[in-house]
């Protein structure tokens, strides 16, 4: 029977290296799930093992090989796992921000945003608008029409009036003003969203997954108001729930406003023509006092 001498003595810089290790391997894990990560992840452990096998039993060409490209496998994974690194990096960011308390503060209201996104949800518009927060968009600004405006409802139903020229693309929100217009965005590549998301989803999803921007989007089939924060989307909200859901993720009061209601042509005609009535009688009125 063996001595429990041979035991090896965990101590706490141990447990602190295991549990660190333990993180970092669930912190990936879930960083590629669901993502076309899996299936080049899943290749390279069956090369990595295929080419272990190779190693201990002696096949030496492919040993040599192995030992001549294993170098460049590194700067290969690099390219191929580009776009998860970034993710990685950008999480990170942002909860290191979280931590030194790095929350949005900015003081004007996004309000109109609210109000806009009721208009576009009421007349069938499509729209979309990214709020920045903590990591700067200055590229995605830069691929669009700069405006430098203040943020008004207004505004925001001139640039996406169909018959507008700057309809087509993302609005940027910079600060209580509007950086841009026409922005491109990156389109989300994730296989798991459902195969009714158009262009206009993904790209609102797309750049929450870079970024930890927010992203307000209008379906311009169905008229349904969408949020996207941190790569997930929230689909087929109320107005209500798109005011609470920013104040939310903003760390703000937004405070409530009356809703504009869209007048159609058949409700102005009647207003007409109860104007119309109403003079009349006041014409016939004067008439029998004459």
């Amino acid at each position: 029977m063996p001595s429990l001498s041979y035991i090896p003595q965990m101590s706490m810089t141990s447990i602190f290296d295991i549990l660190v290790v333990a993180f970092l391997v669930y912190e990936f894990l879930k960083l590629v799930k669901g993502t076309r990560a899996i299936p080049m992840l899943v290749a390279v452990v069956i090369l990595g093992a295929a080419f272990w096998i190779a190693h201990f039993e002696a096949l030496k060409t492919v040993d040599w090989l192995i030992t001549t490209l294993l170098p460049y496998a590194i700067f290969a994974l690099i390219v191929v796992f580009g776009a998860e690194i970034r993710h990685a990096l950008a999480r990170l960011g942002r909860r290191l921000s979280a931590v030194r308390g790095g929350a949005f503060n900015g003081a004007d209201s996004y309000e109109d945003i609210v109000l806009a996104a009721n208009h576009f949800s009421q007349t069938v518009t499509g729209a979309l608008i990214v709020i920045e927060r903590e990591i700067g968009l200055r590229t995605f600004i830069e691929s669009g029409v700069p405006l430098d405006a203040n943020l008004s409802f207004d505004l925001l139903v001139t640039i996406f009036r169909p018959s507008a020229p700057l309809h087509d693309g993302a609005v940027i929100v910079q600060k209580g003003r509007i950086a841009a217009a026409a922005c491109f965005l990156p389109l989300s590549m994730n296989p798991v969203l459902s195969t009714q998301f158009g262009t206009r989803h993904r790209a609102a999803i797309g750049i929450t997954e870079e970024t930890d921007a927010v992203s307000v989007v209008v379906s311009e089939e169905t008229g349904s108001i969408s949020i996207a924060v941190g790569g997930q989307i929230e689909r087929d909200i109320t107005v209500e729930y798109l005011r609470e859901r920013l104040s939310e993720v903003l760390r703000r009061y937004v405070p409530a406003a009356t809703l504009p209601t869209t007048i159609t042509d058949r409700e102005l005609a009647a207003e007409e023509r109860e104007v119309e009535r109403l003079s009349h009688n006041k014409d016939l009125a004067e008439g029998a006092e004459r």
